[in-house]
């Protein structure tokens, strides 16, 4: 017995419904996150931690994230996407609500590794897996301008957080946050729903196992190589990428404050750097549809790098803001060339657990440049090292990108010659 099912989904209008729920829930998912710089001094000020330590609760989320990212995806790639987006959402509420009681180190950082593992996890790592597979043209576009949510949320939590801060304290920070996650994300996550084609995939790998017929044809990725082979070459440069762009994210609000610079004002710049973000994110897209998912990357990850140094140099506030918005194009524009480069380069069966090793590399780079940045300062008393750190793993990223490319040119070589002599 044999079947089909629809494939032309770049025609199907749920699609985009699909891009917009991807928006809001990446948006909450990274807003949590990026919020973490706001609250370094005031729980600095209130428990006397080090800048190393507190900045350690963004390390703990991002390693929480991807470890149980490759769990969520796993899942997902056999039960579907709704269910573990509701409950996603629903840890992101309750651990953040949950930070409100902080008053131990100990505490804080299982707060941030709930928020990761069970929460941001769940609902940002199978979405993309998800989302994408509704579309045959401009996937690039749409995973660019879901993923816009995460610079969106970055811009619109951290500056949430900093105000009410100001006009409360930490604590009540904290639990509002928490309550807006879950007013905003349940209903977005009740949305989501799974394109035939991975309903199909799940369906063949299910016939699969159990000795029958597949119904279709497993969907092609954009290489010749095996999963096995391209998986490696981006997980390594997601790390090096991951490391670069981490060290401004979490930690140019306090550099700027560093300065005499009105808190608020600092909170700013981080905002104007998200902001940015979301056009980056959809060129980041855009770009890999039109050069590919690898030059792409190389072309953000270039800017990225040579940007991020300029950051502890840059001592005027208005060109501060333009550097952030500078460095918030390509950043973001990286972070959308690695989630697009995991879509087109590996097929639908393992779409969502590939995700989820990529996400995995991808956090502990972002783990890595947030303590790193924190440690090398209370170290060296400035972040001077601190941000040269981060350029030298954008460096490290463009090398491992170069030598990828090249080996899926020699791929693509050997195999329009082997189709010439059949």
């Amino acid at each position: 017995m044999t079947g089909t099912v629809k494939t032309d989904r770049g025609d199907n209008g749920y699609g985009w419904v699909m891009v917009a729920v991807g928006f809001g829930l990446v948006s909450l998912a990274f807003g949590g996150i990026g919020s973490v710089g706001v609250f370094l001094k005031p729980l600095e000020a209130e428990f006397g931690w080090t800048r190393g330590e507190v900045s350690l609760g963004y390390t703990s989320v991002a390693v929480a994230a991807a470890a149980f990212g490759i769990f969520w995806g796993w899942l997902a790639d056999r039960r579907g996407g709704r269910g573990i987006a509701l409950f996603g959402v629903t840890m992101m509420g309750v651990s953040y609500f949950g930070l409100s009681f902080t008053g131990e180190l100990w505490y804080y950082y299982l707060m941030h590794f709930a928020f990761g593992a069970l929460g941001n996890a769940a609902a940002g790592t199978p979405i993309f897996a998800t989302t994408g597979f509704w579309f045959t043209r401009n996937q690039g576009l749409a995973i660019g301008v879901m993923a816009a949510g995460g610079a969106f949320g970055q811009a619109v939590c951290p500056y949430a957080a900093r105000l009410l801060i100001s006009a409360y304290d930490w604590q009540t920070a904290y639990a509002v946050l928490g309550v807006a996650f879950l007013v905003i994300g349940l209903p977005l996550a009740m949305l989501v729903r799974d394109p035939p084609a991975r309903i199909q995939s799940r369906a063949d790998a299910k016939a699969a196992r159990q000795g029958g017929p597949a119904l279709s044809i497993e969907a092609a990725a954009a290489t010749s190589l095996a999963p096995r082979q391209v998986m490696p070459w981006i997980c390594a440069a997601a790390f090096f990428c991951c490391v670069c762009m981490t060290v401004p994210i979490v930690h140019v609000v306090a550099l700027v404050s560093d300065r005499g610079v009105d808190p608020e004002l600092a909170a700013s710049v981080l905002s104007v750097l998200m902001i940015a973000g979301i056009s980056g994110r959809i060129l980041g897209g855009k770009v890999a549809d039109i050069v590919g998912p690898v030059p792409g990357w190389m072309i953000m990850s270039g800017g990225q790098t040579a940007l991020v140094l300029l950051f502890p140099v840059t001592e005027d506030l208005i060109w501060t803001y333009v550097l952030a918005a500078a460095f918030g194009l390509f950043y973001s524009g990286d972070m959308a060339s690695i989630l697009v480069a995991g879509r087109m380069l590996l097929p639908a069966r393992v779409a969502a657990q590939s995700m989820g090793w990529i996400v995995f590399f991808g956090w502990l780079g972002m783990g890595t440049g947030a303590w790193a940045g924190g440690a090398i300062f209370d170290y060296a008393g400035d972040y001077f090292w601190s941000y040269a750190t981060a350029a030298g793993g954008g460096v490290v990223n463009l090398l491992i990108l170069g030598l990828f490319w090249l080996r899926l040119e020699r791929a693509r070589s050997g195999g329009a010659g082997e189709m010439a002599h059949a």
